[in-house]
């Protein structure tokens, strides 16, 4: 079974800056690409960002493209999330996962097998 805990949230002023971190650990790890997803109060579970492990290419929403930065140590099975200029419409629980094959459909929850508990990022104005 595969593992993944999310480090790193807590509460940051408009403007300020976090980095979460995800380990994965658990029977031969071996995913194609891992994401982040992020959930408001009252709202659905939208896709942040993704990384593939083998040439680390990244995607992007709209929404924190410019801002977010998504990063992975392979040596150490952990993924990143580098949150710059945070708003108060970034509050929500952070959450990472792993798809254990590539997809197109890198974008939503379907697309990926493996889900962290989350971790609240709380944004104030």
């Amino acid at each position: 079974q595969v593992q993944l805990v999310e480090s790193g949230g807590g509460l940051v002023q408009a403007g300020g800056s976090l980095r979460l971190s995800c380990a994965a650990s658990g029977r031969t790890f071996s995913s194609a690409a891992m994401g982040w997803f992020r959930q408001a109060p009252g709202k659905e579970r939208e896709f942040v960002a993704r990384i593939t492990w083998s040439s680390g290419s990244t995607v992007y929403a709209d929404s924190v493209r410019e801002r977010f930065t998504i990063s992975r140590d392979s040596a150490k099975n952990t993924v990143y999330l580098q949150m710059n200029t945070l708003k108060p419409e970034d509050t929500a629980v952070y959450y990472c996962a792993a798809a254990k094959y590539y997809t197109p459909n890198y974008h939503g929850t379907a697309g990926y097998d493996y889900w962290g508990q989350g971790t609240q990022v709380t944004v104030s104005s």
